[in-house]
């Protein structure tokens, strides 16, 4: 199916939904237990949402699938079930077709989401889902349904990790894991300012992947020494800025890699507590940004947002589908991303109500 030719979606006022009673329930995937994906995720009938004041209805297209969301789908770092009944996902795309007070101008806009499912129930492995206004954000006529829904978490947490890591034009900075789906558009974004990227991978089929995002040095981890290859890339003087995806990994490493007075911005973790060269990074100025995409300040989001969506319109951005799958193949869409041998991002495509 070919979303970006979509015919125009019939929207409708809450007052005629009311009375006419149409299109009161929707299909959706979701889990009412944590565990293993075809143990728990199901697919069928979930009610209709509706808006309140300020709120959006988006008749979603597609949906993005996130490492995320495997993760707390099986209760990672503790984390319970949240309500009864969870709808996974906090990205997707599609035209808003139904408001509430004081937002009926968006009618019929393209949008893609973001935090769709953060700290609520319902996120966006449906039909439709109900948020507020700001968390659907214009989508630019170039861009597909498929491509807007990479864009919450992966597109969002690499432009944030990008400008908290300030990097000048020159900078040779390191980007961890550059065949993932944040570290693909982070490569990109650095080289837009000018650095010179170094980044690790696992297989030379990732390797071929972070190179057409613009990576200058590419190591295989699994057979290459790191630290050995960024001394022998930046000449002995080490990195001044990296972008962390694993720090409880990684930071071992960061006394062989790093020049005084750097940065590590981190975006993610493989374990609640790490082990960090406390001492040596005092000694040598070295700032540790961690943060998570989900509760940056509003202002960061807005200009992160703003940033990303220029990028959009001026088509400046690879985006890498590697897996477009049904909505009722949600399971095996955690099974792919949990299995860590996915290059790109898995999405959905959402039934319409016309398809069978």
């Amino acid at each position: 199916m070919e979303y970006s030719r979509l015919p125009p979606v019939p929207v409708y006022s809450l007052a005629e939904r009311r009375n006419s009673g149409i299109m009161n329930r929707m299909q959706a995937a979701f889990y009412t237990r944590q565990g293993p994906a075809r143990e728990v995720l199901q697919v069928g009938e979930q009610p209709l949402p509706v808006p309140g004041r300020g709120e959006v209805r988006v008749k979603l297209y597609t949906c993005g699938v996130n490492p995320s969301d495997w993760k707390v789908r099986r209760g990672g770092f503790g984390r319970g079930l949240m309500a009864p009944l969870v709808i996974p996902h906090s990205d997707g795309a599609g035209i808003i077709e139904a408001t509430g007070e004081a937002v009926a101008r968006r009618r019929g806009e393209r949008v893609w989401i973001w935090n769709g499912q953060w700290k609520r129930p319902f996120g966006t492995a449906a039909q439709y889902i109900v948020v507020p206004s700001a968390q659907a954000v214009n989508l630019p006529d170039p861009i597909d349904y498929a491509a807007g829904a990479c864009l919450g978490i992966p597109a969002l947490t690499a432009i944030q990790a990008v400008t908290l890591a300030t990097i000048q034009p020159g900078d040779w900075v390191l980007i961890s894991g550059g065949a993932g789906a944040v570290a693909h558009y982070a490569i990109q974004l650095a080289k837009m300012r000018g650095a010179r990227v170094i980044t690790t991978v696992s297989s030379d089929a990732k390797g071929a992947h972070a190179g057409n995002a613009g990576a200058d040095v590419i190591v295989n981890y699994t057979c290459a020494d790191v630290v050995e290859s960024v001394k022998a890339a930046t000449q002995g003087a080490g990195v001044a800025r990296i972008i962390e995806v694993d720090l409880a990994r990684n930071a071992k490493l960061y006394p062989g890699i790093l020049r005084p007075h750097s940065t590590v911005v981190i975006y993610g973790t493989s374990s609640s507590e790490s082990s960090i060269p406390s001492l040596w990074l005092m000694q040598n100025s070295v700032t540790l940004r961690p943060f998570l995409i989900y509760e940056i300040p509003a202002s960061d989001r807005a200009a992160a947002i703003a940033a990303l969506n220029e990028l959009l319109a001026s088509n400046r951005l690879i985006h890498t589908i590697a897996h477009r799958l049904p909505l009722h193949a949600v399971a095996q869409a955690h099974e792919m991303l949990e299995s860590g041998g996915v290059i790109g991002n898995v999405v959905l495509e959402i039934p319409t109500a016309s398809d069978p």
